[in-house]
């Protein structure tokens, strides 16, 4: 046990999730399936959805307790549920000046813990919040647009993988180094050289975490779990339509470290309405020395370009692609991509966007088909997921945001190109103000510059394109040059080629993005498993760092010597 932990209530967190933490650091290293935080909703009790259905509600129309917290008096909020419930929740409000205060007095008792300590920790906040995962899933679902299931699943025991995923990352980079460690050097007839020498890691300061709105803890946790385990105070701005899912973090997290002794004001909330500026006021703040992005490319852009004094880690946009050249499993691979359209109504950073396929048609266990039975056959495979609106809602959830409505509108309108699947709103059977939208397929052509133009923009939601290439070759070669312009977090292929094969695999190397091949079954482009899947790489202009290796830890803090004769 680390010299650091002296709290009673530490020590025992540090013997109550010892094992946890082992094994995730094992985990980690294995990249098997693990998973401590189970994702099926019965586990949490029989009682467990009503009760986490009344704990959200209990939230509702009424301000947001966070005891101690910064405040100016005054109360954000705004959140609009896009199943039509107004959330009426008014948050606590701080300017930048006060909360950036708070988190300074803060830190050094939290610095000073040590590594173990502020894991122990870190993995009792997971494990609170992992009691109340159906609260947690009302509150992404209601302000995401998830449907619960997903809510349920993403928002809650998965985004704990990750969180805990980047503190076993943290804890295993700062133990490293040894605290201490003795030095001798030999010097023939003359007496050695001896020496103590100590290696105190050194937070590197106040984190951000600029939140966004459609995973708001999936992509959250890994940020503020990796700051906060390396001993960085944690200022946590959300994204005005989704607050209550990282307020509900903080405030759990501000529980956690008052009773362990620590000052609860190590997490704060940056809460401001919608159209604020308060995320590029903090960024550029010189007690700012990390943050964390998920969203726009051009917001993510900016912070790496103004926010010198920070270490930046951004996940922001790009166009996935997926090239079709042979599959012996048709039906399969029809109903893997249609899924992965149609999951969250396109709404992820993962979606497939172009699908390129050659003019001459592709190969399978079910004969030659031309371009146009692809198509043709990819549009029957999405109306046969979706048929039933009850079960299309399940796996569409809600339109979150404005511009997803309006591009899922200029597809309808054919502004994109032809249409080979138009889009058609969807009646949610239990909230009738909920605004569903199943995917629009456009045909387009590589050769064409207008066709050109629109498939290589990204286009946020449930738009994709099916582009016709001249060949394979052509596919790969425009998958390449794609990911290494616009960027990419996912690329699939489908071959029963050997020589395809690697050509894919030589194009996701050099072009740096995680490759997918030959998914038929119950494993889709757009999800990926902590503990063993690799969220992007920082390999392309998408995302500069990943969920999680030793990189998105490793640099939040530093290793400073102290040396002496023994």
């Amino acid at each position: 046990m680390s010299a650091a932990v002296t709290h009673p209530h530490v020590a025992e967190l540090v013997e109550r999730h010892r094992a946890t933490l082992e094994a995730a650091v094992d985990a980690a290293a294995k990249r098997d399936y693990w998973s401590p935080y189970p994702e099926f909703p019965k586990a949490y009790g029989e009682s467990g959805a009503a009760d986490g259905r009344a704990a959200f509600e209990a939230l509702l129309n009424r301000p947001f307790e966070l005891p101690g917290h910064p405040s100016d008096g005054d109360l954000v909020g705004g959140e609009a549920s896009p199943y039509g419930l107004e959330l009426g929740i008014g948050y606590p409000h701080a300017g930048p000046d006060a909360l950036i205060a708070a988190l300074t007095a803060a830190r050094p008792a939290w610095a000073a813990a040590g590594p173990l300590a502020r894991a122990a920790v870190c993995l009792e906040v997971l494990a609170r919040i992992n009691a109340r995962s159906h609260e947690f899933a009302n509150a992404v679902m209601h302000t995401t647009g998830q449907a619960y299931p997903m809510a349920f699943q993403a928002g809650g025991p998965h985004a704990q993988d990750r969180g805990l995923e980047a503190v076993a990352y943290a804890y295993t980079e700062q133990t490293r180094l040894p605290e201490s460690a003795g030095w001798t050097k030999p010097q023939g007839r003359r007496d050695p050289l001896v020496m103590t020498k100590e290696f105190t890691v050194v937070p590197r300061g106040l984190a951000l975490l600029i939140g966004c709105n459609t995973f708001p803890t999936w992509n959250g946790f890994p940020g503020l779990f990796a700051s906060l385990a390396t001993g960085n105070p944690v200022l946590v701005k959300p994204h005005p339509r989704a607050v209550l899912p990282l307020a509900l973090t903080v405030r759990t997290a501000r529980e956690v470290l008052a009773e362990t002794g620590y000052d609860p004001n190590l997490v704060c909330l940056a809460a401001e309405h919608e159209g604020g500026t308060v995320a590029a006021t903090l960024a550029v703040r010189p007690e700012i020395k990390l943050i964390d992005y998920t969203g726009s490319t051009a917001f993510g852009d900016w912070l790496e370009e103004h926010a010198r004094q920070a270490e930046v880690y951004t996940e922001k946009a790009g166009v996935n692609t997926v090239v079709v050249d042979s599959t012996d499993d048709y039906r399969g691979m029809l109903d893997n991509l249609a899924f992965s359209l149609s999951l969250y109504s396109g709404q992820m950073c993962t979606t497939p966007q172009n699908l390129l396929i050659p003019r001459g048609g592709i190969g399978t266990d079910q004969g030659a088909k031309s371009y146009d039975e692809v198509v043709r056959d990819l549009a029957a495979a999405i109306e046969r997921l979706l048929s039933d609106d009850a079960r299309a809602t399940a796996v569409l959830g809600a339109v979150v945001n404005p511009g997803v409505l309006q591009r899922s509108a200029a597809a309808a309108g054919g502004e994109y190109g032809e249409l080979a699947l138009a889009p058609r709103a969807v009646q949610h059977p239990e909230f009738p103000g909920a605004t569903v939208r199943t995917p629009a397929l456009v045909k387009l052509d590589a050769d064409k510059p207008d066709d050109r133009a629109v498939y290589r923009s990204e286009c946020f939601g449930p738009v994709s394109f099916v582009v016709a290439v001249e060949d394979t070759a052509a596919a790969v070669a425009l998958l390449r040059e794609t990911v290494r312009t616009r960027g990419a977090m996912t690329a699939s292929g489908y071959t029963t080629s050997p020589e395809v094969e690697a050509a894919l695999v030589e194009a996701a190397l050099d072009a740096g993005v995680s490759l997918s091949l030959n998914l038929t079954g119950g494993v889709y482009a757009n999800q990926t498993a902590a503990f063993s899947d690799l969220h992007g790489t920082g390999a392309n202009p998408a995302a500069n760092s990943a969920y999680c290796d030793g990189a998105f830890v490793a640099n939040r803090f530093r290793t400073v010597e102290i040396r002496r004769h023994s």
